[in-house]
C-alpha cells in the first residue's frame, strides 16, 4: 500500500502521467488533477504527503490555488513543488528566494524531479512565522465604512455592542510570529511588518474611537 499521497496539478497529461511514471513505483499514490479548482477540491478533501502545481492552469490559476494553500496553517505545511516553463511567471508574483516551497522547471527529468521533491519536503519543515490576523483589522474598516454611511445619512449607527467587539478587536489583530531558526535579516523583515501592520492598526483604532464619539453625540 502506498505510503505517501502526491497530487499533481497540471493542464497537461503528458505531464502528469510523466510525473507518475518518474515517481518509485509502490512508494507513492499519485492523484491527478487537470484544473485549478479540481486541485484545489483535492487539497481540501485529501491528506497530502506533497503538492506538485503548475503555475498556469484554467478555472483557478496556481497562484490563485497557492494564495488558498498559503492562507491555511494547515495546508501551508505540506510540502510544494511549483511547477512551470517559464520562472519569471513565478517570480513575478512570488520573489525568490523561495523559502517554503521548490520550483522545478519544465521541462524536467526524473533526477530534478526527485531533487525538487526531496528539497520541498525539507523546505516544508522549516519554522515558519505565524499567520497575521486579518480579521480583526477588517471589522474596524468595516465599522468605519458603515459610519461613513452614517454620517451621510444612508446606514444605522452600528451597536455600542458591535463597536466595542472591533475596538477590542483592534488590540488583538497581530499575532506574535515564531523566529525559532530564523536569521538576523529574517527577523528584522518581521519585525519591520509588525511595526507597519501596528500602525496602520492604532490608526484604525484612533478613527474607531472618533467614531464611538460621534455615536454617542448623535444618540444623545
Amino acid at each position: 500500500m502506498a505510503s505517501n499521497k502526491i497530487l499533481v496539478i497540471d493542464d497537461t497529461t503528458v505531464v502528469r502521467v510523466k510525473v507518475r511514471e518518474m515517481l518509485p513505483p509502490g512508494n507513492f499514490e499519485v492523484l491527478e488533477a487537470k484544473d485549478g479548482l479540481e486541485g484545489l477540491n483535492f487539497i481540501l478533501q485529501e491528506k497530502l504527503s506533497l503538492i506538485m502545481l503548475d503555475f498556469l492552469l484554467p478555472k483557478m490559476s496556481g497562484w490563485e490555488v497557492f494564495q488558498q494553500v498559503q492562507a491555511d496553517p494547515e495546508l501551508r505545511k505540506i510540502p510544494l513543488v511549483i511547477m512551470s516553463g517559464r520562472k519569471e511567471e513565478v517570480t513575478e508574483k512570488i520573489p525568490e528566494p523561495f523559502e517554503y516551497f521548490e520550483f522545478l522547471g519544465k521541462p524536467f527529468d526524473q533526477k530534478q524531479l526527485i531533487g525538487a521533491i526531496k528539497l520541498a519536503m525539507a523546505k516544508a519543515k522549516q519554522p515558519r512565522p505565524e499567520l497575521v490576523s486579518v480579521g480583526a483589522v477588517t471589522a474596524v474598516k468595516n465599522s468605519i465604512i458603515t459610519t461613513s454611511g452614517i454620517a451621510n445619512g444612508t446606514a444605522a449607527a452600528p451597536s455600542a455592542a458591535n463597536t466595542a467587539i472591533a475596538l477590542s478587536a483592534a488590540n488583538t489583530a497581530i499575532a506574535i510570529p515564531s523566529t525559532e531558526g530564523a536569521s538576523d535579516a529574517e527577523i528584522n523583515a518581521l519585525n519591520d511588518k509588525i511595526v507597519k501592520m501596528q500602525a496602520e492598526i492604532d490608526a484604525l483604532k484612533k478613527q474607531l474611537t472618533q467614531i464611538v464619539t460621534f455615536i454617542k453625540q448623535k444618540i444623545k
